[in-house]
């Protein structure tokens, strides 16, 4: 790969004025622990603009908190409840789509991108292109664009912080000036709920009991990936675009602990790990303070109380969402993009009972095979490859 997106040269004085943030998904999981960070640190950060899709009552609350300069909802129906509710407090309220990249080129130094889902791209796009810093907890920007995406923050000098646990791991113990020194990244994986399910029980699971991570606290969409582990394998096509390594040199590996958080394996033997509790406030610090480090209130890891730390190889027969998001990087052009965009309208079915748990990635599989693929040159491209992957996977459904 030409550019390397983590290929940064951080500024590191201590006497610099507050940081300019926005936060794009401010009422999601992500951005209520971001809220909660600089909430406490208020003396380090203005905030910009927050948006939400349509939490109303939420994203006031938090705009008055924060006395953040803009409120928007991507959903224009809630604009008037909103409007409402920020009355006289000087801040600026707007609505729809197109107010959601317009909160993302507010002049705000960093950028949480934590809008769950393909809708998170064209907002994201529009922070890299003013050449911001950019908290990246967006999956799909680079599992749907990848290299449209990277060359994007490399034309315009923009800065990515991974903020998902596991590439905040191997972000903080990999050798950017020594790659080729590097065997392996290893992606850890709790394994989900239901690690130790057959595939016949799986085939009756709710999806109340797949949004309950054992022990992550997530949003609906994600947990629902991570049971079905193509969280995991999203997080593989991630990895391969934001660290200067082959898809052969990156491995998935059970922990249900979640305490390792990802590992980087040395041609010398030496095997780094980053460690720590599973909590999100973690990884999102370290990206909203860096290149310096801020306190939080996570728990401290206590390894005397765990005892116990355990490991084994994935199952791909049972969690088959794996081997698609492998092979998907392995076909490279949109093949990742069909990937993605079959899984968020399987799982949307799924949550409202509407399709059953196996079906999620039985939809994506056969969709991968029904969509035309080919290479991405540009954005157009990959919204193509999305809408018509959409398309499939939504008469896949209706036939069910």
């Amino acid at each position: 790969m030409d550019v390397n997106p983590l290929d940064i040269q951080p500024h590191t004085s201590r006497d610099t004025p507050p940081r300019g943030v926005t936060i794009l998904g401010s009422t999601g999981s992500i951005g209520c622990n971001t809220v909660e960070l600089i909430e406490n640190n208020l003396e380090r950060y203005t905030v910009e603009a927050l948006t939400a899709n349509r939490n109303v009552d939420l994203l006031a609350d938090q705009a008055r908190r924060l006395k953040s300069k803009t409120a928007v909802l991507a959903d224009p129906a809630g604009y008037k409840d909103l409007k409402k509710a920020l009355s006289g407090t000087g801040i600026h309220v707007a609505a729809g789509p197109e107010a959601v990249v317009e909160a993302a080129e507010q002049p705000a130094d960093w950028v949480m991108a934590s809008i769950v889902g393909a809708a998170g791209l064209k907002p994201t796009l529009s922070a890299v292109r003013r050449g911001a810093t950019i908290g990246l907890a967006n999956k799909e920007c680079l599992v749907s664009a990848g290299d449209v995406f990277v060359r994007e923050v490399g034309d315009y000098n923009a800065t990515l912080l991974p903020v998902d646990s596991e590439h905040s791991a191997i972000f903080q113990v990999f050798d950017f000036d020594n790659a080729e020194r590097v065997h392996r990244v290893i992606l850890t994986a709790s394994g989900g709920p239901f690690r130790e399910f057959t595939r016949e029980q799986m085939a009756n699971v709710t999806p109340e009991q797949a949004v309950a991570h054992p022990n992550w606290d997530m949003g609906a969409k994600i947990s629902v990936d991570s049971a079905t582990m193509m969280n995991k394998g999203l997080e593989l096509i991630e990895a391969f675009h934001l660290f200067p390594v082959s898809g052969e040199q990156i491995e998935i590996l059970v922990h249900p602990q979640s305490v390792i958080h990802s590992m980087v394996d040395y041609v010398d033997g030496s095997v780094l790990a980053q460690l720590g509790t599973p909590d999100m406030r973690t990884p999102i610090a370290y990206a909203l303070a860096w290149p310096q480090r801020m306190s939080t209130s996570a728990s401290r890891l206590q390894l005397e109380d765990i005892a116990t730390l355990t490991f084994e190889a994935p199952d791909t027969e049972r969690f088959p969402a794996l081997r698609l998001a492998r092979q998907a990087l392995e076909t490279g052009g949109a093949a990742p993009t069909i990937l993605n965009a079959a899984n968020e309208v399987a799982v949307s079915y799924f949550l409202t009972n509407s399709i059953g748990f196996l079906d999620i990635v039985r939809i994506v599989e056969e969709t991968l095979s029904a969509a035309t693929g080919g290479k991405l040159g540009n954005l157009d491209d990959v919204a193509e490859a999305d809408a018509e992957a959409r398309r499939i996977a939504e008469d896949l459904v209706a036939g069910l």
